[in-house]
């Protein structure tokens, strides 16, 4: 059996690739252009509020998002789409960004928030008409409710980012819920089908 390699999740393993080549940026490059900072310099600087998601601070920061990017990724990016997707990881990005300017005096870079985003979106994947799953409810408290006792720790990490990231990744799942649950609907039949049938039976 011949095997062979595929780009199987062009979005994700595109986004991987670009983190990657802006670590390998000048720090003053990265600080300046991969850094969302509260206080842009000027108009053009607003960029940074979406392009924050590619900067980390070292190879450890970028290696622990993209490995759960990477294992969790792929799996949404086959069940919603590539497009879908990217939507979503753009939305996140720039929630993000517009958050911490409007209420943190510091900056922020890394894709914590896109992480936080994937973990919560892949845990409503079985939600149904009036049911929540008890897994989505577990992994809310244990990931959400975690950063939320943290999130005034000065340790230098972006709690309030994986925050947001959760509840934007809940809100697009139960957005995507609600959007199967329309399509699922069944389709009255015409007049003359159902006068058919009435005949047929």
């Amino acid at each position: 059996m011949k095997l062979r390699v595929t780009y199987n999740a062009p979005v994700v393993l595109t986004f991987a690739v670009l983190a990657v080549i802006v670590q390998l940026l000048p720090d003053a490059t990265k600080n300046e252009w991969f850094a969302a900072s509260p206080h842009p310099r000027d108009a053009l600087h607003y960029v940074t509020f979406i392009t924050h998601i590619l900067g980390h601070a070292n190879w450890q920061h970028l290696l622990g998002n993209f490995m759960l990017i990477l294992l969790i990724g792929p799996i949404l990016e086959e069940r919603h789409g590539s497009l879908p997707l990217l939507a979503m990881i753009l939305v996140t990005a720039l929630v993000t960004g517009l958050a911490y300017m409007l209420f943190s005096s510091t900056g922020i870079l890394g894709a914590s928030g896109v992480v936080f985003m994937m973990i919560l979106l892949a845990s409503t994947a079985n939600i149904r008409s009036g049911e929540i799953p008890l897994t989505f409810i577990a992994v809310a408290v244990l990931y959400l409710g975690g950063e939320l006792t943290q999130a005034f720790n000065n340790d230098g990490i972006g709690h309030a980012a994986h925050l947001i990231g959760g509840l934007v990744g809940a809100s697009f799942g139960f957005i995507g819920a609600g959007a199967r649950k329309t399509a699922a609907k069944p389709i009255a039949p015409s007049l003359p089908v159902a006068a058919a049938k009435k005949q047929l039976g």
